[in-house]
C-alpha cells in the first residue's frame, strides 16, 4: 500500500538538458512559424510548455489554434532526442541514488509533475536511464498554462493509477522553482524545494518549503527526511 506519492519535477530537478530542451523549441519555431529568436526575454523555468506556447504564439502573432499547437508540439519532439544526444546534459547530483532508493521502498509510489509536454518528459528519462524508477503517472504541460492545473491532474492521475491506496497516502512535490512549491500547496502536498535549478537557496527559502536542499548528495539523510513529513 502507497504510504507515500512523491511526485518529481524533471528539469533542475533530476536533470540538466545542456539546453537540448529549448534548443529544440526554439528550432521548431523557427523551422514551423519562421520565427527568428523566438525565445529573446522568455523565462521558463517553473512553467509549463503550453503556457510558454501560448506566450511565444502571442508575441509572434501566431494563430493559437489546436492544429499549430500540434504542429509545433510534433516539430519539437522530432527536435527534442537527437539534441539530447548531441548536448552536455547531465544529471544532477546524486540523483540515481535517491531515485534508487526511493523507488525501492515498497509503500513509495514515484511519479512526475512536470511542464513538459508528456512525451518529453519521459523522452528525457529515458535517455538519462531514470524511467524504470517512475509510476505510469503524473501531471505534464500539455494542456494547462499554469502549473497548479497540472498538480491537480497529476493528483487525478494518481488516484486513477493507484485506486484505494490513493486514499490513505501522504502527497510530496519536490522541485527547483517556487512555481513546484505553489502547486505544491494547491493540492495539499508537501512541498520539498531543491536548489540545483535557476533559483539559489535564499530564493527558495523566501517561499517557505517545507523541506530545502542545497542538493542530493547526502542520499541517505535526504531520504530520511523525505520520508518522516
Amino acid at each position: 500500500m502507497a504510504r507515500k506519492i512523491i511526485f518529481f519535477d524533471i528539469d533542475g530537478t533530476l536533470l540538466l538538458t545542456g539546453g537540448a530542451g529549448q534548443a529544440s523549441l526554439e528550432q521548431a519555431l523557427i523551422s514551423e512559424f519562421a520565427v527568428d529568436f523566438p525565445f529573446e526575454g522568455v523565462l521558463t523555468a517553473g512553467r509549463t510548455d503550453r503556457g510558454i506556447t501560448d506566450e511565444i504564439f502571442d508575441r509572434y502573432q501566431i494563430e493559437n489554434t489546436r492544429e499549430n499547437r500540434l504542429r509545433f508540439r510534433t516539430s519539437y519532439l522530432q527536435q527534442l532526442p537527437p539534441r539530447l544526444e548531441a548536448a552536455p546534459g547531465r544529471l544532477l547530483p546524486s540523483v540515481r541514488e535517491l531515485v534508487r532508493e526511493l523507488a525501492a521502498i515498497e509503500d513509495v509510489a514515484l511519479g512526475v509533475l512536470t511542464g513538459n509536454y508528456e512525451e518529453a518528459a519521459w523522452i528525457k528519462l529515458r535517455h538519462y536511464d531514470l524511467e524504470s524508477f517512475f509510476h505510469p503517472f503524473g501531471g505534464f504541460g500539455d494542456h494547462h498554462p499554469h502549473r497548479d492545473d497540472v498538480a491537480r491532474s497529476a493528483l487525478t492521475a494518481a488516484e486513477e493509477f493507484l485506486g484505494d491506496e490513493f486514499h490513505s497516502a501522504t502527497r510530496l512535490v519536490i522541485g527547483d522553482t517556487p512555481a513546484d512549491i505553489t502547486c505544491a500547496r494547491a493540492i495539499d502536498a508537501t512541498a520539498i524545494a531543491v536548489a540545483t535549478g535557476s533559483y539559489e537557496s535564499r530564493q527558495l527559502q523566501s517561499h517557505n518549503p517545507d523541506l530545502l536542499f542545497d542538493d542530493f548528495t547526502e542520499t541517505s539523510a535526504v531520504v530520511e527526511k523525505i520520508l518522516s513529513v
